[in-house]
């Protein structure tokens, strides 16, 4: 069995199409086919029901899928491992997959990595957590940015970047645009957009909401900050999201940031890596940038609040 029938039989697998699987491997039709075919014998086992055109994987081929993927992780690792020494850094393609919530904080992240290993790509995924659970599983993915204090994901381990907290945002001719803070009891009045990456994130707002003895009723739900910023700049909505809303989209004439109060609530976000020994290169550097990030202080020097106490703060 040689590893490029592998990595065929995977692309095969993940796009359930033998001429653009064979196209992603720079193959012929007939070559990928083949190759599939060798590993077919090398294992004795059906693994792909075929017709005129991909049908699906066998009960066996399924498994190999898991396999396949585990085997080329740790090929690829080995491979960008010794590559890098010579080279200095790692090469290859970092995969992150990422709730829409956190996406704010990325950039911090591919900055440290970046400078660190010029030579590598980054692949950032929108993905709820659940996804990203998964693809931590299948290793589709080679790290993660989720929630970590709410329903926290299985057999990962966790490195908290910062605490999130919510804003009220709406036009600056709104009349709770004058006001320094908002009232989840006030900001339930208004016609909302929410930002709903997943179910997890929605249960989150909704128990913030309960809490304060209100329900949310909003409007329009998106899974894109894109959708909510549109809606807000219509005019008609207003929204409850993450403060880092504001590191990407900013305070602008027309569009205002207010904190939520009453309650009060954070929660921590971080980063999550399979808890798999040993961890890969891609894994391992990662985590080195999510430990100097400083991605805390940095979204409260922007938005004005830093502090030498920040990352305590965040680990505490």
């Amino acid at each position: 069995m040689l590893i490029r029938h592998l990595k065929f039989f995977v692309a095969l697998a993940e796009e359930q199409h033998f001429g653009r699987a064979a196209e992603i491997c720079n193959v012929t039709q007939p070559t990928l086919s083949q190759a599939i075919r060798k590993l077919e014998d090398d294992l004795n086992l059906a693994l792909i029901i075929r017709g005129h055109r991909f049908m699906a994987l066998t009960p066996e081929g399924e498994k190999v899928l898991v396999w396949g993927r585990q085997i080329l992780a740790d090929y690829d690792s080995m491979h960008d491992d010794l590559t890098g020494k010579k080279k200095g850094g790692l090469n290859g393609t970092l995969r992150l997959g990422v709730i829409p919530a956190a996406m704010p904080s990325i950039a911090f992240l591919s900055e440290q990595f970046e400078a660190r290993n010029p030579l590598a790509e980054i692949a950032v995924r929108s993905m709820s957590s659940r996804d990203i659970q998964r693809g931590l599983e299948t290793f589709e993915i080679d790290g993660g940015l989720t929630y970590l204090d709410n329903e926290p994901l299985q057999n990962v381990r966790r490195f908290p970047l910062y605490h999130e907290r919510y804003v009220f945002a709406c036009r600056s001719d709104h009349p709770f645009a004058k006001d320094m803070t908002v009232s989840w009891a006030a900001a339930v009045t208004q016609p909302l957009c929410l930002l709903s990456d997943d179910m997890q994130n929605r249960r989150i707002l909704n128990d913030v909401a309960a809490s304060a003895g209100v329900a949310l009723r909003p409007k329009v739900v998106s899974n894109s900050f894109l959708g909510v910023a549109a809606h807000l700049r219509a005019g008609h909505w207003c929204a409850i999201v993450p403060h880092t809303f504001g590191f990407v989209f900013g305070e602008t004439e027309d569009l205002v940031l207010r904190d939520m109060v009453e309650p009060s609530h954070r929660q921590k976000i971080g980063l999550v890596l399979s808890d798999r020994s040993p961890q890969s290169p891609m894994a391992l550097a990662l985590q080195d940038c999510a430990e100097h990030a400083n991605v805390e202080q940095r979204f409260e020097v922007i938005f004005g609040r830093g502090d030498a106490d920040a990352n305590a703060r965040m680990v505490g």
